[in-house]
């Protein structure tokens, strides 16, 4: 069984080495759930591989702290080493690191000034119907029930408010098939996506100021599909797009704005997901802030505290690791990052 109660690089560097590729997390879950079982002070339940602990002190406040149990699959980086300060391995920045900070306060903050719902979640890295937080929002909404959530992202030790929303959509530009011998005959749909290139270049992406915090967005071709055969001329190419959105837009204006920019064209939205406000304005969001210290920063990503946002649950990103280094062969945390974290939460849940 985990021992919650050893130094948190160690304990992190335990958790790293139980392997949880996404899909695959049941023997750290088991793990997980057992050592929070023997904890007298807290209340545990679980929806297949998410665990959820909770303290019932009749606190005016609850805070919800995440993080999730899978990673991306292993490349030849486990079982974890440490260098020097260094503690590397598969999953160590993102996040296992936040996880073993998370289980440490969760065993030894017994009392609490808030009351602490702590939720360790399965498969956060690949599609969002099978994520931990999907499933236990449809099935135990009340679980997730919180005033202020903290995400456990690596961030490198800084708050990171809120975060961008997603859209994917594809442009289709059509032609006139023809054999490509007599080119002439035919209109190359391939070609026709130069003016859906030039659009691209030219686009300004805005940088707007939301809560304080200054996002910067991004619309970006992420893949060409087009071409028949090699002496036809193909009748059909389509520009897949991803537009990287500021939480003061909705998904119906960021949709809107995609149209916008590509008037004239076939536009198909495929995927999406909204963004998340910085959510640093409630005093429980203060508090945690003044605990951290530093100054927040924007989310340039989506995170699952977008979930959160949409439960009426405003929410942070902070977690010891390096997101930059997150699903790298060489992926490593900072020793005193783990420490450093772990000693900001204490103070916020004890002060």
């Amino acid at each position: 069984m985990l021992d919650l109660t050893q130094d948190v690089r160690d304990l992190t560097a335990a958790i790293v080495d139980i392997e949880s590729v996404s899909g695959a997390e049941k023997a750290l879950a088991d793990d997980v759930e057992r050592a929070l079982l023997a904890l007298p002070h807290l209340t545990v339940a679980r929806s297949g591989e998410t665990v959820v602990a909770r303290t019932g002190l009749g606190r005016p406040e609850r805070v919800l702290i995440a993080g999730h149990l899978d990673t991306v699959p292993v490349a030849a980086n486990l079982p974890s080493r440490v260098d020097g300060d260094l503690l590397y391995g598969c999953g160590t920045s993102d996040m296992k690191a936040g996880v073993a900070v998370a289980l440490r306060l969760a065993a030894t903050v017994p009392a609490p000034t808030r009351d602490v719902t702590y939720v360790f979640y399965d498969c956060e890295e690949i599609e969002a119907e099978r994520n931990g937080l999907t499933r236990v929002a449809r099935d135990h909404a009340g679980w997730l029930a919180a005033d202020f959530a903290v995400l456990m992202e690596p961030t490198d030790g800084v708050i990171e408010g809120g975060c961008q929303g997603t859209l994917r959509a594809e442009v289709t530009v059509t032609g006139k098939r023809a054999h490509s011998a007599r080119s002439w005959f035919g209109v190359n749909a391939v070609h026709g996506i130069e003016p859906v290139l030039a659009r691209l270049n030219a686009y300004e992406p805005r940088r707007p100021v939301v809560d304080g915090l200054e996002y910067h967005e991004g619309l970006n071709a992420v893949g060409v599909r087009g071409g028949v055969a090699g002496n036809v001329i193909p009748d059909l190419c389509v520009v897949t797009v991803n537009y990287r959105f500021a939480p003061d837009q909705s998904l119906e204006e960021a949709e809107e704005h995609v149209r916008e920019v590509f008037d004239g064209f076939a536009v198909s939205v495929v995927d999406a997901a909204p963004a998340a406000r910085p959510g640093l304005t409630h005093p429980v969001a203060a508090a945690f802030t003044a605990a951290v210290g530093g100054a927040p920063r924007a989310k340039l990503g989506w995170t699952d505290v977008a979930r959160f946002s949409a439960l009426g649950v405003p929410a942070v990103n902070y977690g010891p690791g390096d997101p930059n280094l997150a699903h790298q062969q060489g992926e490593y945390v900072a020793l005193p990052k783990i420490v450093e974290s772990e000693r900001a939460m204490r103070d916020w849940l004890t002060i």
